[in-house]
């Protein structure tokens, strides 16, 4: 059976709880959530997931790959992690530390992504996600681990080659970045056929919002494309049809965006 999945952006215990609230009321099919580490946030990915937990049966944190110090980091007896961070970015911290905050918090999957590097920052030396999800399946053997994949980054055929080194390490699927052209995900479902997969679809109702998906990303619209909440709609259905016929799963990245009306009266969720 598929099932679909709502990002959250973890603002605060508050916002979080009211958007929780929300889905809740609003979209009581949704049984999933997925939510980001964001540096200029305090809460961090994990405690947020602990609190989701309390209203929804999933909830998948992000870990930067980054952010993590697989040659020590921070320790045990350090400062603690879910406070404001200095400057807006996370301390490093080690392996073992974040496997106590998952143990902790009860949560058994997980979605790897690289993180940002700070501009003014060197890139070199920092943790990889295919170093993170390989130390995470072994430190964590019973973890559902997800990795990013994006079809926007390079070829389809280097794209697909790091996807499959990321599930040599350890992986057990993928949360693709959106796709606003079914016709181009077509193309990728027939790449990762028989792979799990998160589809990933997000309203673009801004032209701000457009820039930064085909300008940051690399994305490309397809030519009927209309920045209206008619037209995310109609693609969030057509995306969903897409779904049930294939079995597929979908996440959905409102960004700043009310969920609800995207997905109101379209479906049920999973």
């Amino acid at each position: 059976m598929n099932t679909h999945s709502i990002e959250l952006v973890p603002r605060s215990e508050a916002s979080l709880q009211a958007d929780l609230n929300r889905i809740r009321e609003c979209l009581p099919g949704f049984g999933t959530v997925n939510i980001p580490d964001l540096t200029r946030f305090p809460l961090r990915s994990w405690e947020a997931c602990q609190l989701a937990r309390g209203q929804v049966s999933r909830a998948i944190p992000h870990l930067r790959a980054m952010d993590v110090d697989l040659l020590g980091g921070q320790s045990l007896g350090g400062q603690s992690l879910g406070g404001q961070r200095p400057g807006g970015q996370s301390a490093p911290l080690s392996l073992e530390l974040l496997k106590q905050h998952l143990v902790l918090a009860e949560l058994d999957e997980v979605i790897v992504v690289q993180g940002d590097t700070p501009d003014g920052c060197a890139a070199g030396g920092v943790t990889t996600t295919v170093e993170l999800i390989r130390a995470l399946r072994q430190a964590l053997p019973q973890l559902t681990i997800y990795a990013a994949l994006d079809p926007y980054r390079a070829s389809p055929a280097r794209e697909c080659a790091y996807a499959q080194e990321k599930r040599q390490a350890g992986a057990d699927g993928f949360f693709t970045q959106p796709f606003f052209d079914l016709r181009y995900q077509d193309v990728w479902a027939d790449l990762l056929a028989g792979e799990r997969v998160y589809w990933g679809v997000s309203p673009v109702l801004a032209a701000s919002t457009r820039r930064y998906w085909e300008q940051r990303n690399r994305a490309f619209l397809p030519r009927d494309f209309e920045p209206t909440l008619a037209w995310n709609r109609c693609y969030a259905e057509r995306a969903l049809a897409w779904a049930d016929e294939r079995n597929a799963s979908l996440y959905f990245m409102p960004l700043r965006v009310d969920v609800v009306e995207i997905l109101g009266g379209l479906t049920e969720g999973g």
